[in-house]
């Protein structure tokens, strides 16, 4: 997953660029859309409760409108804001992700395991 997200990150996009996150915080924003925004955009993002999220879909959406979506959400319906759990800099990766095709779900972001103890005998 990390060359996929290294990857992703080389990709140049025709709006001002942002700084990229850690290879593991992509991995974890990819995550969070393939995973909570698919509760409600379908875990594909071709729709569901919420429209869909596809290249296809989102080709005549204002990039602005989006990022402004996923962090403050929108009033009046289920789309809750995501400030506090992305950035704005996240938002527009996300976006920019989405417009090209969105990856695949690689799973959370990997957490090391804690260094095992000798057993006392």
């Amino acid at each position: 997953m990390m060359s996929v997200c290294v990857a992703m990150s080389a990709v140049p996009s025709a709006q001002a660029q942002v700084a990229a996150p850690q290879p593991e915080r992509m991995r974890a924003l990819v995550h969070l859309v393939r995973q909570d925004c698919g509760s409600c955009h379908g875990l594909t993002l071709q729709g569901g409760l919420g429209p869909a999220l596809t290249a296809a879909a989102l080709r005549d959406k204002p990039r602005e409108g989006l990022i402004a979506t996923i962090v403050g959400g929108r009033p009046g319906t289920p789309m809750p804001p995501f400030r506090g759990i992305v950035s704005e800099d996240e938002a527009v990766w996300v976006v920019d992700r989405l417009i090209e095709g969105f990856p695949a779900d690689g799973g959370p972001a990997a957490i090391a395991p804690p260094p095992l103890q000798p057993r006392m005998q």
